[in-house]
């Protein structure tokens, strides 16, 4: 197994950490940006997983794979989205902890 399998194992985690964060802010405030980020986030995550099992048993085409993890990557961070940020420290902003501020909320 090549290091760069190691390399798409972090991407991969890291395009469904960012799907997770963003369905967590969705379901904290409520926002519709963050709704469908979350929704095309499942969309990136498979691609992202397409690329890792690429890299993974295909071995001649690991920089394939590593390409479609990386289109995951930048695709789930291109989004518009609204912007929830007052003056949360770096720690809550990696976390995606927001306010509890549902729009739906009775």
């Amino acid at each position: 197994m090549s290091y760069l399998v190691y390399i798409a194992l972090f991407g991969t985690a890291a395009v469904i950490f960012l799907w997770l964060r963003d369905a967590r802010i969705f379901y904290r405030t409520g926002f519709r940006g963050y709704r469908k980020a979350a929704y095309w986030g499942v969309l990136y995550t498979a691609l992202a997983l397409l690329g890792l099992e690429i890299a993974r048993y295909v071995t001649d085409f690991e920089i394939l794979g590593l390409g479609l993890i990386l289109a995951g990557i930048y695709l789930q961070t291109s989004r518009k989205k609204e912007n929830v940020w007052k003056n949360e420290d770096t720690l809550a902003r990696f976390l995606g902890s927001v306010p509890i501020n549902r729009t739906n909320k009775k």
